[in-house]
C-alpha cells in the first residue's frame, strides 16, 4: 500500500529540507533493517507553498507513522494513496533525451 505524508515546513529552504529528507530517509532505511516494513519512495516539495508531500510503501500506516515520529520533519496527515502511473512509467519504456 502506498501512503502519502502532508507537511507543511513554513520557513524551510529547500537546501534545508534537502537535509531534512535525508535525514528521513536514513531514519526509513534503519527501521526497515530492524524489521519495520517501510519505504521511502521520495517527497515533492511546492516552495512557493511552503508545503512538502512524501511517498512511503508500507503494510500499514502505523509504520508510516514511526518513521516520521522519529524524523525532525512535522507533518499534518498521513494518507492511503493509489498511484496510477502514465503507460510509459508502466511499461518502463521512458527514455532520457540528450
Amino acid at each position: 500500500m502506498e501512503y502519502v505524508v502532508e507537511r507543511y515546513v513554513p520557513g524551510l529552504s529547500e537546501s534545508e529540507l534537502r537535509v531534512a529528507l535525508a535525514e528521513l530517509e536514513a531514519v526509513a532505511a534503519q527501521l526497515r533493517r530492524e524489521g519495520l516494513e517501510v519505504r521511502y519512495l521520495g517527497s515533492t516539495f511546492f516552495p512557493h507553498d511552503e508545503a512538502c508531500f512524501s511517498s512511503f510503501e508500507s503494510a500499514s500506516s502505523e509504520a508510516v507513522v514511526e518513521v516520521n515520529a522519529c524524523s525532525t520533519l512535522p507533518f499534518a496527515r498521513i494518507l492511503e494513496a493509489v498511484r496510477f502511473p502514465c503507460r510509459a512509467v508502466r511499461e518502463n519504456v521512458i527514455r532520457h533525451a540528450g
